[in-house]
Parts: C-alpha cells; structure tokens; sequence
C-alpha cells in the first residue's frame, strides 16, 4: 500500500512539474518584456541540477543535515558563478527563486521598499502548526495585527530584569557543579555548556513569559501549579524537547515548501499538540484569575519583587482570545529561548578557542564589576552592563558574524518591483523581480566577503569593531534583521548575553577547549536558529 501511494504521489509530482514548466515558459517571456520596459537587465543564472531539477535541493538538505548548510551557499556560489557574483537566479524544479547577498538588495527589501516585500507564504504554512500566528510567523494585516499587539511590551524597562537573569544564572552554576564541579587544581571536568544554556534560557524565558520558571535546570525548583478543571497540567519536563523535535519538522517543511505534503505528520502533529497545551494552561490561568494573576504567582511562587513584569499578563490586558495570547506567547518563546541560547553558546565557543579574548574581556569585566562573590548580589545595573564595557559588544557582534544565529532569511515579491543590483554581465544593473518570487539572503554569505570584511574574514577578531572609531554596520550585518521586521527583542537578547558574559567571566578565570579534535571545522546545526553542531565542549578553571 505504501509503495502504490508512493508511485501515485510521484506521478502526480511529474504532471504537476511539466505543467508548471510549460506554464514557466510563457510567463518567462511576460517578465522579459516587462524587465525591458522598465531598463532592467537579466540576472546571471545558476546551471540546473540533477533529475527534473531537483538537484540543487537535494544537495541543499544534504548539506544542512551534514551540519553545513551555510558553508554550501557560500561555496555553490563562489565556485559555480564566482566570488563576485553576489545576486543570481537558481532554477529548481519547475520554479525560480533568487539568492542575494548585496547589502544594497537587502536594504531594497527590508527598508526603503518594504512595502513591496513581506515573509513567504511558506514560512507562515511551515511555523504555523508549531506556534500559531504571530510576530514572526504571520504576513500582511495580520503581522501588523500582533506587531502592534507586541511591540510595546519591549519598550519597557521592565523587560530588562537583571534579577530575572541572576536568579537562571545561578541555577545554572549549580548545575556545572553538580555534574563538573571543579577539582583540586581548580579544573571541571570537561562538559558541553551548550545543553546549559539553552536550559538556562529556556527557564528565563518561561518566566518572563507566563510567571512560572519550567525550572529544567533544576527540577527540584518548580512549584506546585493549581488545579484547572478540564485542564491537564502542563508537561514542563518535556517541553523544551517537544520544542526542539518540532522546529526539526519545520525546517524540513520549509525545505520541501510546496512538496511538504509527501511528509508524513503525525509526529509533527503530536509535538505541536504538546506546545500548544503547555502554553494554554497558562493562557486558561490567566484569563481565570483574571487581574489577580500576578498575586497569585507571587503567592505559589514567593517571589515578591514589585512591579514584576509578566507579557502574559500584560497581553492579557489587551486581548482576552485564547488563541491569540497562546500563539503570541509561543512565538516570544522560541525567540526568547533558542536564538538567545545559540548566541550565548557561540560566544563561549570563540572565547574557548582564543584565550588572549577571554583574558582582555576579563580583564574589563573585573575592572568594572568586581570579582565574583556567591554570597553577594551582583550590584550590576543595566545602563552599566550596556555601556560600560563596549568590548562586550565587540565580543558579541563577532561571534554573530563569524556564526549568525539566523544564517537564512527571506523575502517575497507581493508585486512586481525591482531589486537595485543583480543584472548585466558586471551584475550592477537594475533587476526585474515578477510578484510571487521568492529571495534567499545568506546572511552568512554576507558575513563571508572579504571585499566587505577584509582579508581575514574568516577569523575571530573583535577588535575589528573598534577600529577607525567604532564599525558602523549596515545592512551587510543583520543578525537579528532590519527594517521594519527587525527582531523586537533583540535588546533583550544583548542584554542576557552580556550579563552570562560577565557573571561566567567574574567566576571561572580560565576556559578551555575540550573539543576532539580541537580543530574540527565549525558545525552550523540549523533548526530555524544555527547552534553550534559540535556543541560547546569546554573546560573551566575556577578563580
């Protein structure tokens, strides 16, 4: 039965495929006369690949699956079309999308013509399922719609919560001592601090979010939940991992796009259920109790601290639709967790790998907050963390170039327009996109040219950020997007990772490397955001 429904479902793919071809043809010829119209001039084009096109997306999954999605983009493009050549069309299968990585398009698309752009449809079919529609998963009205809805809740300080953070950052330091607790020379064992941090997040995020810590770093902490009729109780044990395995799934539906439909889905079906009930148990909570949340939190919980700050509780205030505050709380999650875990994690990766970094951000760290003292709160206000030390961010930004948390994005045309560059043979001319086509940018591509860069692209330097006064970047650096769909917490973002910088600087004065081989090439494991796929296999030395 299933071989039948597979040669069905194949040859339903090949008429659909040498329809869509002669279909292709015929608009081919309309957009050529509409590009000369408007003085634009073809763009260069990839050769096709491999059985009815398919080639390039075979090769394309490979490569992700190898740990080495972004790496690929890089080298399709140098070596098939060369390092010059920054914008191009790629045909596959029976449709065209195009790859960008000129600053200049990128600009076109995410700002100064925004409004001829928005997400593709495939990413709003792909992530919707998993976490419902919002911020970052939504398109058109709808986008604007929960925009408006979120954006003001990242405009407060009080999302800015040092104590929040302290609180996480301790547990995680507990945690390294349980299982690596240093010995007589000072040393832990070697460990992966990447499984940590995205504990660590995972449980800042969760609370900030809904009131209530899922405590994955240490279990013991979770509090008893109250009983809501009809209800069952949240499953905080397994829903980072539900979490995980779903985005696994969304990454390969957003792969296949139009063909996702030969994938099976009950277990996509099953983690996407289990997301969706830890979030509306919460969600019920909330709108049962009404104006009286937060005393209750502060009742189960112990946690007194005034003015405490709660997006659920603060959405609630604006929007009583269950579905609503479930899917804009999960798409804060995901954010809030995994991109902010993937970044702390590359960050300590670089500094494992160049002690002379390690040692001058140190250095700096000291300097300004002090040595670290367990039995004493930090003392670190945010305006000091976000000013005092600009090499922090020096630090930061790098790792974000060397290893962007988001090495894929993507736009498409909801009209005809017209991108800046990417035609005529020198691919300076202006270049003709039809309504419906779709634009790849690498960001990583981009943070791979050393015309931008400079010849030592590809090495840890952040020193390259202070010179000549300070780097201003544009939009040949978007780690956490541009434009008008810039990342709305990506404040918050900088702010966790600066604080874990400097409380695991202040405690361990010493990192190394516990890689094997210590020189391994970089591993992307790409799952929406790009974690390390090595890990973060490490060595401290207790100061």
């Amino acid at each position: 039965m299933f071989l039948f429904a597979l040669a069905v479902a194949a040859a339903i793919c090949v008429f659909q495929l040498a329809h869509s071809i002669q279909r292709k043809k015929s608009v081919r010829r309309r957009n050529d006369e509409e590009a000369a119209r408007l003085g634009c001039s073809p763009a260069r084009v990839m050769p096709t690949k491999g059985f009815l096109g398919f080639g390039r997306l075979v090769e394309s999954v490979k490569a992700t699956k190898a740990d080495r999605g972004p790496q690929y983009v890089v080298e399709a493009i140098n070596q098939e079309m060369g390092k010059d050549v920054h914008t191009c069309v790629v045909p596959i299968a029976d449709y065209e999308l195009i790859v960008t990585r000129d600053p200049a398009n990128v600009q076109a698309m995410l700002a100064s013509k925004a409004p001829d752009w928005d997400v593709g449809e495939q990413r709003n079919a792909s992530w919707k399922p998993l976490f419902g529609s919002g911020v970052f998963t939504s398109r058109g009205e709808a986008w604007k719609h929960s925009r408006a809805l979120v954006r003001p809740q990242f405009t407060k300080d009080q999302i800015n919560d040092l104590a929040l953070i302290e609180r996480h950052v301790q547990q995680l330091f507990s945690a390294i001592d349980r299982s690596y607790g240093a010995g007589e020379k000072g040393w832990t064992a070697s460990f992966d601090l990447q499984p940590l941090f995205y504990n660590m997040t995972l449980d800042i995020t969760t609370e900030l979010i809904y009131g209530y810590s899922v405590h994955s770093q240490n279990p013991s902490e979770r509090v008893e939940l109250p009983v809501i009729p009809g209800y069952e109780p949240p499953d905080r044990e397994n829903i980072g991992t539900h979490m995980d395995a779903g985005k696994a799934w969304v990454e390969t539906r957003g792969a296949l796009w139009k063909y996702r439909w030969l994938l099976p889905t009950r277990e996509f079906n099953a983690h996407c259920a289990a997301v969706h009930k830890y979030s509306e148990w919460f969600v019920q909570l909330r709108l049962q109790r009404g104006d009286k949340y937060l005393a209750g939190i502060q009742s189960e919980t112990g946690l007194t601290s005034p003015g405490r700050y709660i997006l659920l509780d603060e959405l609630a205030k604006l929007t009583q639709d269950p579905v609503e505050l479930r899917s804009q709380t999960l798409n804060i999650l995901t954010a809030g967790r995994d991109t902010t875990a993937s970044l702390i994690g590359w960050v300590f990766y670089f500094l494992a790998r160049h002690q002379e970094v390690f040692n001058k951000l140190r250095e700096q760290i000291l300097q300004q907050f002090g040595p670290y003292h367990p039995s004493q709160p930090s003392g670190i206000e945010f305006k000091e963390l976000r000013d005092s030390i600009p090499y922090i961010n020096s630090v930061v930004n790098e790792a974000l170039r060397m290893a962007p948390v988001i090495p894929l994005n993507e736009r498409v045309a909801v009209r005809d327009t017209v991108l800046p560059r990417g035609g005529g043979d020198d691919g300076n001319d202006p270049m003709f996109v039809p309504k419906g086509t779709q634009v790849l940018i690498p960001t990583y591509a981009m943070t791979r040219r050393d015309d931008i860069w400079g010849p030592d692209v590809n090495h840890f330097r952040p020193e390259r950020w202070e010179e000549n006064g300070g780097r201003k970047f544009g939009f040949e650096f978007i780690p956490f997007g541009g434009g008008i769909r810039q990342c709305l917490g990506q404040q918050f973002a900088r702010t966790k990772t600066a604080y874990v910088i400097v409380r695991l600087l202040q405690r361990y004065d010493k990192i190394e490397n516990a890689q094997e081989p210590a020189d391994a090439p970089m591993r992307f494991h790409h799952t929406i955001e790009n974690r390390s796929g090595s890990g973060v296999q490490v060595r401290l030395h207790e100061a």
